[in-house]
Protein backbone atom coordinates (compact mmCIF):
# COMPACT_ATOMS: atom_id res chain seq x y z
CA UNK A 1 0.00 0.00 0.00
CA UNK A 2 2.54 2.71 1.12
CA UNK A 3 4.53 1.55 -2.31
CA UNK A 4 1.37 2.19 -4.41
CA UNK A 5 0.98 5.49 -2.36
CA UNK A 6 4.14 6.75 -3.75
CA UNK A 7 3.70 5.96 -7.38
CA UNK A 8 0.66 7.78 -6.72
CA UNK A 9 1.99 10.59 -5.41
CA UNK A 10 5.37 10.30 -7.89
CA UNK A 11 2.61 10.22 -11.00
CA UNK A 12 1.12 13.33 -9.73
CA UNK A 13 4.05 15.28 -9.01
CA UNK A 14 5.13 15.08 -12.43
CA UNK A 15 1.57 15.87 -13.92
CA UNK A 16 2.02 19.28 -11.84
CA UNK A 17 5.33 19.41 -13.11
CA UNK A 18 4.15 20.02 -16.49
CA UNK A 19 1.34 22.36 -15.38
CA UNK A 20 2.97 25.56 -15.98
CA UNK A 21 3.62 24.42 -19.96
CA UNK A 22 -0.19 23.51 -20.68
CA UNK A 23 -1.36 26.99 -19.09
CA UNK A 24 -1.21 28.73 -21.91
CA UNK A 25 -3.42 26.36 -23.41
CA UNK A 26 -5.71 26.34 -20.80
CA UNK A 27 -6.39 30.42 -21.36
CA UNK A 28 -6.93 30.00 -24.75
CA UNK A 29 -9.33 27.31 -23.69
CA UNK A 30 -11.03 28.73 -20.92
CA UNK A 31 -11.46 32.11 -22.00
CA UNK A 32 -15.04 32.39 -21.77
CA UNK A 33 -15.07 30.23 -18.12
CA UNK A 34 -12.88 32.69 -16.42
CA UNK A 35 -14.05 35.93 -16.33
CA UNK A 36 -12.25 39.62 -16.39
CA UNK A 37 -12.10 41.91 -13.68
CA UNK A 38 -15.73 42.56 -12.47
CA UNK A 39 -16.88 46.16 -12.09
CA UNK A 40 -17.13 47.00 -9.04
CA UNK A 41 -19.60 49.74 -7.45
CA UNK A 42 -17.80 51.35 -4.70
CA UNK A 43 -19.97 50.29 -1.52
CA UNK A 44 -18.81 52.74 0.63
CA UNK A 45 -19.66 56.48 1.60
CA UNK A 46 -17.79 59.20 3.23
CA UNK A 47 -19.58 59.75 6.69
CA UNK A 48 -20.29 63.36 7.06
CA UNK A 49 -19.86 65.11 10.70
CA UNK A 50 -23.30 65.00 11.67
CA UNK A 51 -23.91 61.28 10.82
CA UNK A 52 -20.49 60.07 12.90
CA UNK A 53 -22.00 57.52 15.62
CA UNK A 54 -20.91 58.02 19.49
CA UNK A 55 -18.62 54.50 19.16
CA UNK A 56 -19.73 53.24 22.88
CA UNK A 57 -18.18 49.96 22.75
CA UNK A 58 -21.00 47.36 24.50
CA UNK A 59 -17.49 44.70 25.02
CA UNK A 60 -14.31 44.71 27.29
CA UNK A 61 -11.27 46.60 26.25
CA UNK A 62 -8.89 43.83 27.04
CA UNK A 63 -10.77 41.48 24.02
CA UNK A 64 -10.53 44.81 21.60
CA UNK A 65 -6.38 45.02 22.36
CA UNK A 66 -6.49 41.72 21.95
CA UNK A 67 -7.92 41.57 18.74
CA UNK A 68 -5.84 44.41 17.47
CA UNK A 69 -2.72 42.75 18.69
CA UNK A 70 -3.37 39.86 16.46
CA UNK A 71 -4.06 42.49 13.31
CA UNK A 72 -0.93 44.00 14.11
CA UNK A 73 0.70 40.70 14.03
CA UNK A 74 -0.60 40.04 10.40
CA UNK A 75 1.02 43.13 9.23
CA UNK A 76 4.11 42.48 10.86
CA UNK A 77 4.65 39.75 8.52
CA UNK A 78 3.30 41.44 5.28
CA UNK A 79 5.28 44.25 3.08
CA UNK A 80 4.09 47.66 4.24
CA UNK A 81 3.46 48.20 0.59
CA UNK A 82 1.30 45.82 -0.07
CA UNK A 83 -2.59 47.08 -1.25
CA UNK A 84 -5.51 46.37 -0.35
CA UNK A 85 -9.18 47.59 -1.33
CA UNK A 86 -11.78 49.36 0.39
CA UNK A 87 -14.40 49.44 -1.90
CA UNK A 88 -12.73 51.21 -5.25
CA UNK A 89 -9.77 53.27 -3.14
CA UNK A 90 -6.38 51.56 -2.21
CA UNK A 91 -4.52 51.42 0.80
CA UNK A 92 -1.47 50.18 2.23
CA UNK A 93 -0.57 47.88 5.33
CA UNK A 94 1.80 50.45 6.44
CA UNK A 95 -1.50 52.90 6.96
CA UNK A 96 -3.23 50.24 8.15
CA UNK A 97 -1.20 49.85 10.38
CA UNK A 98 -0.71 52.63 11.74
CA UNK A 99 -4.43 53.24 11.98
CA UNK A 100 -3.91 50.32 14.85
CA UNK A 101 -1.35 52.61 16.27
CA UNK A 102 -2.82 55.39 16.54
CA UNK A 103 -6.06 53.78 17.66
CA UNK A 104 -4.54 52.28 20.75
CA UNK A 105 -2.86 55.81 21.83
CA UNK A 106 -6.47 56.98 21.96
CA UNK A 107 -7.42 53.90 24.12
CA UNK A 108 -4.39 54.53 26.27
CA UNK A 109 -4.77 57.92 26.74
CA UNK A 110 -9.03 57.59 27.56
CA UNK A 111 -9.64 59.75 24.26
CA UNK A 112 -11.34 56.66 22.29
CA UNK A 113 -14.40 59.08 21.63
CA UNK A 114 -16.08 60.30 18.11
CA UNK A 115 -14.64 63.90 18.23
CA UNK A 116 -10.93 63.23 18.61
CA UNK A 117 -11.72 59.71 16.37
CA UNK A 118 -12.93 62.26 13.67
CA UNK A 119 -10.29 64.21 14.04
CA UNK A 120 -7.44 61.82 13.39
CA UNK A 121 -9.27 59.19 10.96
CA UNK A 122 -11.85 59.25 7.47
CA UNK A 123 -14.24 57.58 8.30
CA UNK A 124 -16.34 55.29 5.99
CA UNK A 125 -19.62 53.20 5.67
CA UNK A 126 -20.02 50.22 4.27
CA UNK A 127 -23.00 49.75 2.36
CA UNK A 128 -25.08 47.53 0.29
CA UNK A 129 -26.38 48.64 -3.64
CA UNK A 130 -29.65 47.88 -2.09
CA UNK A 131 -29.37 49.89 1.05
CA UNK A 132 -27.82 53.52 1.62
CA UNK A 133 -25.51 53.09 4.76
CA UNK A 134 -26.90 49.33 6.05
CA UNK A 135 -25.21 45.93 5.78
CA UNK A 136 -26.42 43.17 6.40
CA UNK A 137 -24.94 41.57 9.78
CA UNK A 138 -24.83 37.63 10.29
CA UNK A 139 -23.00 35.58 12.84
CA UNK A 140 -21.16 32.39 12.87
CA UNK A 141 -19.41 30.13 15.84
CA UNK A 142 -16.86 27.52 15.91
CA UNK A 143 -18.83 23.87 16.75
CA UNK A 144 -17.65 21.68 19.09
CA UNK A 145 -18.04 18.43 17.85
CA UNK A 146 -17.74 14.25 18.58
CA UNK A 147 -15.24 12.90 16.70
CA UNK A 148 -13.07 9.70 16.15
CA UNK A 149 -9.19 9.77 14.23
CA UNK A 150 -10.73 6.32 12.51
CA UNK A 151 -13.70 5.20 11.34
CA UNK A 152 -16.43 2.91 12.94
CA UNK A 153 -20.00 1.59 12.58
CA UNK A 154 -20.83 5.42 14.00
CA UNK A 155 -18.38 7.73 13.07
CA UNK A 156 -17.96 7.15 9.23
CA UNK A 157 -18.49 10.56 7.44
CA UNK A 158 -15.10 12.32 6.90
CA UNK A 159 -13.41 15.83 7.16
CA UNK A 160 -10.42 15.84 4.67
CA UNK A 161 -7.39 17.72 4.13
CA UNK A 162 -6.33 19.37 0.87
CA UNK A 163 -6.22 16.01 -1.57
CA UNK A 164 -2.93 15.77 -3.46
CA UNK A 165 -4.84 16.47 -6.46
CA UNK A 166 -5.79 19.39 -6.03
CA UNK A 167 -4.25 22.54 -8.38
CA UNK A 168 -4.81 26.48 -7.25
CA UNK A 169 -3.81 29.04 -9.82
CA UNK A 170 -2.97 32.57 -8.80
CA UNK A 171 -4.37 34.05 -12.12
CA UNK A 172 -3.08 37.22 -10.80
CA UNK A 173 0.65 36.12 -11.52
CA UNK A 174 0.01 35.69 -15.38
CA UNK A 175 -2.49 39.18 -15.41
CA UNK A 176 -2.32 41.32 -12.52
CA UNK A 177 -4.96 44.11 -13.90
CA UNK A 178 -7.16 41.27 -16.08
CA UNK A 179 -7.26 38.99 -13.09
CA UNK A 180 -6.50 40.92 -10.18
CA UNK A 181 -7.80 38.72 -6.76
CA UNK A 182 -9.06 35.60 -9.07
CA UNK A 183 -8.00 31.87 -9.10
CA UNK A 184 -9.04 28.87 -10.45
CA UNK A 185 -9.09 25.79 -8.47
CA UNK A 186 -9.05 22.14 -10.42
CA UNK A 187 -7.05 18.80 -11.06
CA UNK A 188 -5.28 17.18 -14.05
CA UNK A 189 -7.11 14.90 -16.41
CA UNK A 190 -4.93 13.27 -18.44
CA UNK A 191 -3.29 17.03 -20.63
CA UNK A 192 -5.68 19.02 -19.19
CA UNK A 193 -7.01 21.13 -16.35
CA UNK A 194 -10.58 20.49 -15.15
CA UNK A 195 -12.78 22.06 -12.42
CA UNK A 196 -12.49 19.65 -9.20
CA UNK A 197 -14.91 17.16 -8.23
CA UNK A 198 -18.29 18.43 -6.54
CA UNK A 199 -19.73 17.59 -3.19
CA UNK A 200 -21.78 14.97 -5.04
CA UNK A 201 -18.89 13.29 -6.45
CA UNK A 202 -16.63 13.54 -3.33
CA UNK A 203 -19.38 12.55 -0.94
CA UNK A 204 -21.88 10.82 -3.51
CA UNK A 205 -19.03 8.97 -5.37
CA UNK A 206 -16.07 9.02 -2.82
CA UNK A 207 -13.99 10.60 -5.26
CA UNK A 208 -11.20 10.84 -2.61
CA UNK A 209 -10.98 7.38 -1.01
CA UNK A 210 -8.09 6.44 -2.52
CA UNK A 211 -6.15 9.55 -1.40
CA UNK A 212 -5.82 8.80 2.23
CA UNK A 213 -6.06 12.47 3.11
CA UNK A 214 -8.90 11.72 6.01
CA UNK A 215 -8.47 13.66 8.98
CA UNK A 216 -11.39 12.35 11.64
CA UNK A 217 -14.52 10.99 11.41
CA UNK A 218 -17.96 12.75 12.18
CA UNK A 219 -21.09 10.62 12.99
CA UNK A 220 -22.95 12.44 10.67
CA UNK A 221 -23.01 14.54 7.57
CA UNK A 222 -25.18 17.32 8.54
CA UNK A 223 -22.38 18.38 11.15
CA UNK A 224 -19.95 17.89 8.37
CA UNK A 225 -21.49 20.59 6.32
CA UNK A 226 -22.07 22.58 8.99
CA UNK A 227 -18.70 22.43 10.03
CA UNK A 228 -17.79 23.32 6.49
CA UNK A 229 -19.79 26.18 6.49
CA UNK A 230 -18.40 28.08 9.89
CA UNK A 231 -14.51 27.20 8.55
CA UNK A 232 -13.27 25.46 12.02
CA UNK A 233 -14.12 23.38 14.88
CA UNK A 234 -13.11 21.69 17.69
CA UNK A 235 -13.23 17.75 17.61
CA UNK A 236 -13.93 15.94 20.74
CA UNK A 237 -11.79 12.63 21.11
CA UNK A 238 -12.47 9.45 23.71
CA UNK A 239 -10.76 10.20 27.07
CA UNK A 240 -11.97 13.95 26.57
CA UNK A 241 -8.83 15.21 24.94
CA UNK A 242 -9.72 17.87 22.25
CA UNK A 243 -7.96 18.59 18.59
CA UNK A 244 -8.81 22.47 16.99
CA UNK A 245 -9.30 21.85 12.64
CA UNK A 246 -9.35 24.94 10.67
CA UNK A 247 -9.87 25.89 6.88
CA UNK A 248 -6.55 25.18 4.65
CA UNK A 249 -8.34 25.61 1.53
CA UNK A 250 -11.56 24.40 -1.10
CA UNK A 251 -12.65 22.65 -4.42
CA UNK A 252 -13.30 26.27 -6.47
CA UNK A 253 -17.02 25.37 -6.34
CA UNK A 254 -19.56 28.35 -6.13
CA UNK A 255 -20.96 28.03 -3.10
CA UNK A 256 -24.65 27.96 -2.69
CA UNK A 257 -27.19 28.54 0.23
CA UNK A 258 -29.25 25.29 1.28
CA UNK A 259 -31.19 27.66 2.68
CA UNK A 260 -32.02 29.73 -0.16
CA UNK A 261 -32.70 26.36 -1.62
CA UNK A 262 -35.13 25.33 0.92
CA UNK A 263 -37.01 28.67 0.57
CA UNK A 264 -37.20 28.24 -3.22
CA UNK A 265 -38.53 24.25 -2.87
CA UNK A 266 -41.31 26.07 -0.72
CA UNK A 267 -40.24 23.68 2.35
CA UNK A 268 -39.72 26.99 4.62
CA UNK A 269 -40.50 30.31 4.63
CA UNK A 270 -37.72 33.19 4.84
CA UNK A 271 -38.75 34.43 7.98
CA UNK A 272 -38.42 30.56 9.78
CA UNK A 273 -34.88 30.49 7.96
CA UNK A 274 -32.21 30.18 10.94
CA UNK A 275 -29.10 27.24 11.30
CA UNK A 276 -31.22 25.66 13.85
CA UNK A 277 -34.13 25.34 11.40
CA UNK A 278 -31.75 23.89 8.88
CA UNK A 279 -30.26 21.27 10.70
CA UNK A 280 -33.79 20.71 12.19
CA UNK A 281 -35.15 19.91 8.86
CA UNK A 282 -32.48 18.20 7.23
CA UNK A 283 -32.79 15.57 10.62
CA UNK A 284 -36.46 15.67 10.36
CA UNK A 285 -36.07 14.39 6.54
CA UNK A 286 -33.09 12.05 5.99
CA UNK A 287 -34.54 10.96 2.22
CA UNK A 288 -33.73 14.54 1.23
CA UNK A 289 -30.50 14.98 2.86
CA UNK A 290 -28.18 14.11 -0.13
CA UNK A 291 -29.91 16.00 -2.49
CA UNK A 292 -30.30 19.11 0.04
CA UNK A 293 -26.93 19.33 0.80
CA UNK A 294 -25.33 18.37 -2.88
CA UNK A 295 -27.08 21.30 -4.17
CA UNK A 296 -23.97 23.45 -2.64
CA UNK A 297 -21.15 21.95 -4.57
CA UNK A 298 -18.56 24.55 -2.59
CA UNK A 299 -16.24 21.47 -0.37
CA UNK A 300 -13.90 22.99 1.90
CA UNK A 301 -10.85 20.99 3.21
CA UNK A 302 -9.31 21.29 6.77
CA UNK A 303 -5.74 21.18 8.77
CA UNK A 304 -4.98 20.75 12.14
CA UNK A 305 -4.22 23.56 13.85
CA UNK A 306 -2.74 24.43 17.32
CA UNK A 307 -3.84 27.88 18.03
CA UNK A 308 -7.53 29.22 16.76
CA UNK A 309 -9.91 29.18 15.50
CA UNK A 310 -7.78 30.69 12.68
CA UNK A 311 -9.12 33.36 10.39
CA UNK A 312 -8.57 33.77 6.42
CA UNK A 313 -5.45 36.32 7.24
CA UNK A 314 -4.04 33.22 9.69
CA UNK A 315 -4.26 34.68 13.06
CA UNK A 316 -6.51 33.58 16.05
CA UNK A 317 -10.29 35.09 16.29
CA UNK A 318 -11.84 36.68 19.10
CA UNK A 319 -15.13 36.19 20.03
CA UNK A 320 -17.26 39.16 19.65
CA UNK A 321 -14.33 41.27 17.70
CA UNK A 322 -13.32 39.37 14.64
CA UNK A 323 -16.05 39.55 11.80
CA UNK A 324 -15.80 38.37 8.27
CA UNK A 325 -15.88 40.03 5.12
CA UNK A 326 -15.59 40.01 1.29
CA UNK A 327 -11.77 40.68 0.75
CA UNK A 328 -12.15 42.30 -2.41
CA UNK A 329 -14.13 45.39 -0.55
CA UNK A 330 -12.78 45.29 2.44
CA UNK A 331 -8.83 45.22 3.97
CA UNK A 332 -7.78 42.03 5.24
CA UNK A 333 -7.17 43.03 9.19
CA UNK A 334 -8.62 46.64 9.75
CA UNK A 335 -10.24 47.99 12.63
CA UNK A 336 -13.99 48.96 12.01
CA UNK A 337 -17.47 49.82 14.14
CA UNK A 338 -20.21 47.65 13.96
CA UNK A 339 -23.66 48.88 15.21
CA UNK A 340 -26.86 46.58 14.65
CA UNK A 341 -28.97 43.88 17.39
CA UNK A 342 -28.17 40.96 18.33
CA UNK A 343 -30.80 38.00 19.92
CA UNK A 344 -31.47 38.38 23.78
CA UNK A 345 -31.91 34.47 24.55
CA UNK A 346 -32.99 32.31 27.22
CA UNK A 347 -31.63 29.25 28.44
CA UNK A 348 -33.35 27.00 25.59
CA UNK A 349 -31.80 29.64 23.18
CA UNK A 350 -34.95 30.87 21.86
CA UNK A 351 -34.87 34.44 21.14
CA UNK A 352 -37.22 36.44 23.38
CA UNK A 353 -36.18 39.68 21.78
CA UNK A 354 -33.59 42.08 20.42
CA UNK A 355 -30.88 44.26 21.94
CA UNK A 356 -28.37 47.05 20.42
CA UNK A 357 -24.62 45.72 19.61
CA UNK A 358 -22.17 48.19 18.74
CA UNK A 359 -18.44 47.75 19.16
CA UNK A 360 -15.12 47.90 17.38
CA UNK A 361 -14.08 44.54 15.41
CA UNK A 362 -11.45 43.39 13.28
CA UNK A 363 -11.58 42.23 9.68
CA UNK A 364 -9.48 38.91 10.13
CA UNK A 365 -11.50 36.27 8.03
CA UNK A 366 -13.66 35.95 4.97
CA UNK A 367 -16.28 33.14 4.02
CA UNK A 368 -17.76 31.22 0.55
CA UNK A 369 -21.29 33.11 1.45
CA UNK A 370 -19.68 36.48 2.45
CA UNK A 371 -20.04 38.58 -0.92
CA UNK A 372 -20.65 42.16 -1.76
CA UNK A 373 -19.50 45.28 0.15
CA UNK A 374 -23.00 45.29 2.43
CA UNK A 375 -22.20 42.26 4.08
CA UNK A 376 -20.35 41.08 7.46
CA UNK A 377 -20.02 38.05 9.59
CA UNK A 378 -19.54 38.51 13.39
CA UNK A 379 -17.41 35.57 15.30
CA UNK A 380 -19.32 34.62 18.44
CA UNK A 381 -17.27 31.84 20.05
CA UNK A 382 -17.05 28.68 20.29
CA UNK A 383 -19.99 25.69 21.47
CA UNK A 384 -23.58 25.64 22.09
CA UNK A 385 -24.42 29.27 23.08
CA UNK A 386 -22.52 30.98 20.20
CA UNK A 387 -24.16 28.46 18.18
CA UNK A 388 -27.72 29.92 19.12
CA UNK A 389 -26.74 33.26 18.87
CA UNK A 390 -24.64 33.18 15.62
CA UNK A 391 -27.71 30.33 14.42
CA UNK A 392 -29.84 33.19 14.95
CA UNK A 393 -28.06 36.76 14.59
CA UNK A 394 -29.19 38.18 10.50
CA UNK A 395 -29.75 41.35 10.93
CA UNK A 396 -29.56 45.13 9.03
CA UNK A 397 -26.45 47.09 10.27
CA UNK A 398 -24.34 49.65 9.77
CA UNK A 399 -20.29 49.20 9.00
CA UNK A 400 -17.50 51.82 9.62
CA UNK A 401 -14.16 51.85 8.39
CA UNK A 402 -11.31 53.97 9.83
CA UNK A 403 -8.26 55.16 7.38
CA UNK A 404 -5.89 57.93 7.88
CA UNK A 405 -6.57 61.20 7.14
CA UNK A 406 -6.22 62.20 2.96
CA UNK A 407 -7.24 59.08 1.81
CA UNK A 408 -11.00 60.01 1.42
CA UNK A 409 -12.42 60.41 -2.17
CA UNK A 410 -15.22 61.78 -2.29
Amino acid sequence: MMIENFNFILAEYMKRSILWGLFLILLLSCSQQISEKPVKSPGFEPVPITEIPNFADDLDSESLRTAIRRSLSFYSRIPGTKTFVLGEMSVTAEELKAVLLEFLQLMDSGKLNSASIAEIFDIYRSCSSESSGESLVTGYYEPVLDARIEPDNVFRYPIYGIPPDLITIDLASFNAEKFSGQRLVGRMEGNRIVPYYTRMEIDGKKKLEPYGCQLAWLSNAIDVFFLQIQGSGMLRLPGEQFRRVGYAGANGRPYKSIGKYLIEKGAMSAEELTLQSLRDYLQAHPDEQDEILWQNESYVFFRWVEDGPLGSINVPLTAGRSIATDPQFHPGGALAFLETKKPRLNTDGQVLGWEPLQRWVLNQDAGGAIKGPGRADLFCGSGETAEWTAGRLKHPGRLYFLLPKGKRVD
